[in-house]
């Protein structure tokens, strides 16, 4: 693979440069009083946006998803144009057991329910398919302009 088609390999060595999520993932922790109740920021584990698409990808070595993540997966994809897939597997070795998908506001299969057996090359289909229907499903808008507080 190369950087031509997106490949992006994490450039960090852990033995030679340390821990990398001590040394450069941000302590959002430290924002928690920022926000009321226990309202927190969300740690996602990958994103990508086609033509105005959004596509998240979430790893879990289970598929309990804390109250937090659930609501904010629920309401991203009813608000926005996004897909959210939960991984369930072996970030590590790449292994992949099972998978939910939420879709306008709807986590499939529901918990409670066993999530869809799945492995790495049919996870790696689904987002193919995501990634053609999203390159034929333009949601950008010129005319739409989003502004910061």
């Amino acid at each position: 693979m190369s950087s031509d088609n997106g490949f992006n390999p994490m450039r960090w060595d852990c033995a030679k440069q340390g821990c990398f999520n001590r040394k450069k993932r941000p302590k959002i922790e430290l924002f928690a009083d920022c926000f009321p109740r226990r309202i927190a920021f969300s740690d996602v584990d990958g994103i990508v946006e086609v033509k105005g698409n959004f596509l998240a990808l979430e790893w879990k070595e289970h598929q309990r998803l804390p109250k937090g993540q659930k609501i904010l997966f629920e309401r991203f994809t009813s608000l926005c144009p996004a897909t959210v897939i939960i991984v369930e597997g072996n970030a590590e070795t790449m292994t992949v057991d099972t998978i939910r998908v939420v879709w306008d506001g709807v986590i499939s299969p529901p918990e409670g329910e066993p999530a869809e057996p799945c492995d790495l090359q049919q996870l790696k289909e689904l987002i193919a398919a995501w990634a053609t229907w999203a390159n034929d499903h333009i949601i950008l808008r010129a005319d739409r302009k989003y502004h910061a507080p």
